[in-house]
């Protein structure tokens, strides 16, 4: 459980982010302020079949509890000049542990407020607990609601439909043609008083940083009045589908489902840690078991001392591994989903990313195989394979599952190294590898000796090319004015470290299957040895990074980490030492590698400004927590001293997921960091690739 002191301020926290998620691609997410400062945030943004695509429904509530002549309010809003309700924020202690929960504190009075979204429908469950108070009280909800696009802003119109419908306990309102009602309810009895205005002018300060319309009209069909006393609890429920079950019915479901979930969790993990684990104890409440609290550590990776803050003591750090390993795998749930048409898939990342092909093949063994769900990952593996077109895979899938821009090189070959991670979850998967995915893996390989689109093919020295410079085709793939802010085109150094892999791969699994198709020896080693001729820079002692017309870029970058992690290395052991001892003095931050050398011209050390300024830095310094991964396993791979080098790996992560799981998205690995200190993060706050190879990483540490 991660647990997070307030300090009462004038504005509250708008920096840090919760977000809590359906396991359907629909999500609810907001600042521990309430205050949303992204068009993304929303408290049922619903993944729709029709119309198609996530959806911004109630935005957020305003909430407020008032008890004589007094009023606590819980969320907050940000007009032009001026946030509403002004003073200090009550938010006395957030915790994340089952879902988001949010302790208000103002005098005598104290209420808890705590969000759950529900699997079996478009649901959000809001719970308020008031645990204190002189006296009873009357609940105030004004729900806000948007009903667009969640990459869209609304504006006041005249095509909204404002009437309401009285239902039991709460209203139904049917906003616009083709889109979905909207159920409105509380679990005690309420008065519902109709008041449809609209609220004009929300201010998103994010969107304004981005360089995105940042002002919206926000709808308001009446409130909620719930008369409350201490000790008393009281659900509110906005659904797209009819009131059935009792909203306590279904809250103490999904908490029990989440439980048993939890408990796999434990009995997962448990192998990796001998002894018994010293952790302080979990409050638990309101359905959640009590769990290892994390509190985190101050930035300079000291522990902070005394306070109910404290962390346990500790002698190898084995306790605060277990709690930030449960909290990655409890993160990464949030990106396995079952889509509205049935079909499993992994979001990239929240806030609005969707289904992408390279990013689910990156994050599929850290999420899926070492997480316990190996029949999940199969599926998607699956799902991916059967959409092979002239080689290639599909860049991403949209929000009902077609494929969509096969415009990647590096997807195709990386479906053979999660085939290789799938491998290593038992010999029982070598039938399966065999009659469902060796034929995909065959047809890949000859059209990328053939040749197939964007010039994507092998050279007569056994290299990849791909590309023609009008693309981006590698995952550096940021553009400005349709242009490659990275050119990559040509022969690049990791395409063909996965490229060498893959050709072993083959060789190995034809002979297991009796195949004759294999790849001949002597390709194998002309690969190999063009390789190490081509990228090899010897007097500086590591890989150059694209080689075109003859000429070789000797930009310093992390992408030919993959030439010493993947299974099969094309390169000799003193230049794999080379790469990593290169890459961990020149490109490793506290958050991950570097994507370029700070001393090169083209370094850019903030990823911040306006979207062409932000794709500007994107992949030219920008830091991405993903390459953990790759730089960890290569790591172990050349280490003299493998248990050194996991000791020493395992504080540098446990140095920066201790802060860095309190600081952005609350319990969740953001996609990017600056390259300068003090490298604060960016891009989305919960990425599925960062928490997937942190995941799998931490796995090799402990294992």
């Amino acid at each position: 459980m991660i647990r997070i002191d307030c300090e009462p301020n004038t504005a509250g926290d708008l920096d840090r982010e919760w977000l809590e998620t359906d396991g359907r691609g629909g999500y609810a997410s907001s600042t521990l302020a309430d205050c949303h400062t992204r068009r993304y945030h929303g408290l049922l943004v619903a993944n729709l079949s029709a119309p198609e695509g996530r959806h911004v429904l109630l935005s957020k509530l305003e909430d407020a509890f008032r008890s004589g002549d007094e009023e606590l309010f819980f969320s907050r809003h940000r007009y032009p000049g001026v946030f509403l309700p002004p003073g200090p924020s009550p938010l006395w202690e957030f915790q994340l542990d089952l879902f988001p929960r949010f302790t208000y504190r103002a005098g005598a009075r104290e209420m808890q407020k705590s969000v759950l979204l529900l699997r079996d429908g478009a649901t959000v469950l809001i719970r308020y607990h008031l645990r204190r108070s002189p006296a009873k009280g009357l609940l105030r909800l004004k729900p806000f609601l948007a009903f667009r696009g969640y990459h869209r802003l609304s504006g006041r119109n005249d095509h909204l439909r404002s009437q309401t419908e009285a239902i039991a306990q709460g209203f139904r309102i049917d906003p616009y043609g083709g889109m979905p009602s909207l159920f409105v309810t509380a679990s005690l009895p309420c008065r519902f008083v109709p008041e449809p205005l609209w609220y004009n002018d929300f201010e998103y300060s994010e969107e304004r940083k981005r360089g995105f319309d940042w002002h919206e009209d926000l709808f308001l069909p009446g409130g909620l009045e719930v008369p409350l006393a201490p000790g008393e609890t009281v659900i509110f429920s906005a659904s797209c589908a009819p009131p059935g079950e009792p909203p306590e019915a279904r809250w103490e479901a999904e908490i029990a489902r989440r439980q048993e979930e939890r408990a796999g969790t434990e009995r997962l993990i448990a192998p990796l840690f001998s002894g018994p684990v010293s952790a302080t104890p979990g409050k638990g409440a309101a359905g959640s078991p009590a769990t290892p609290s994390f509190s985190g550590q101050p930035a300079d990776g000291g522990e902070r001392q005394g306070g109910k803050d404290a962390p346990p003591d500790r002698t190898d750090g084995s306790a605060e591994d277990r709690e930030i390993l449960l909290t990655l795998i409890e993160a990464g749930r949030r990106f396995l989903v079952t889509t509205p048409s049935g079909r499993p898939a992994i979001i990239a990342g929240y806030h609005w990313f969707g289904s992408w092909g390279r990013d689910s093949l990156i994050s599929l063994p850290g999420l899926a195989f070492c997480c316990g769900k190996r029949e999940w990952g199969i599926e998607i593996l699956t799902e991916l394979g059967r959409h092979e077109r002239e080689g290639l895979l599909p860049n991403f899938f949209s929000e009902d599952g077609r494929p969509e821009a096969y415009n990647t090189v590096d997807s195709a070959l990386l479906y053979f190294w999660t085939v290789q991670e799938l491998l290593q979850t038992g010999n029982d998967a070598l039938p399966l590898i065999r009659d469902r995915f060796w034929p995909v893996m065959k047809r890949i390989i000859a059209s990328f000796r053939e040749g197939t689109r964007y010039g994507i093919g092998m050279d007569a020295r056994g290299l990849l090319r791909a590309g023609d410079g009008q693309k981006a085709l590698t995952w550096m793939d940021a553009t400005v004015n349709e242009k490659p802010v990275t050119p990559r085109h040509g022969c690049a150094v990791e395409i063909n470290a996965l490229w060498y892999n893959a050709l072993c791969l083959a060789r190995e699994l034809a002979a297991r299957f009796a195949d004759p198709e294999a790849p001949a020896e002597d390709l194998i080693a002309r690969t190999r040895r063009s390789f190490q001729e081509t990228f090899w820079i010897p007097e500086e002692g590591y890989l150059g990074d694209v080689y075109r017309d003859g000429i070789l870029d000797r930009a310093l970058r992390p992408n030919q980490l993959l030439a010493v992690s993947l299974p099969f290395s094309p390169l000799t052991a003193a230049q794999q030492a080379g790469v990593v001892r290169t890459v961990r003095e020149r490109l490793l931050t506290p958050c991950g590698p570097r994507t370029l050398a700070p001393n090169d011209p083209a370094y850019r050390g903030r990823y911040r400004g306006t979207g062409a300024e932000r794709d500007a830095a994107y992949h030219q310094g920008t830091v991405w927590p993903w390459l953990w991964g790759p730089f960890g396993e290569a790591a172990l791979r050349v280490a003299k001293d493998k248990k050194k080098e996991q000791t020493t790996l395992r504080h540098q992560l446990r140095s920066f997921l201790s802060t860095h799981l309190r600081e952005a998205g609350i319990g969740s690995v953001s996609e990017v960091f600056d390259g300068d200190l003090p490298q604060r993060p960016g891009g989305c706050i919960a990425q599925a690739w960062s928490v997937a190879e942190l995941i799998r990483l931490y796995r090799l540490l402990l294992s």
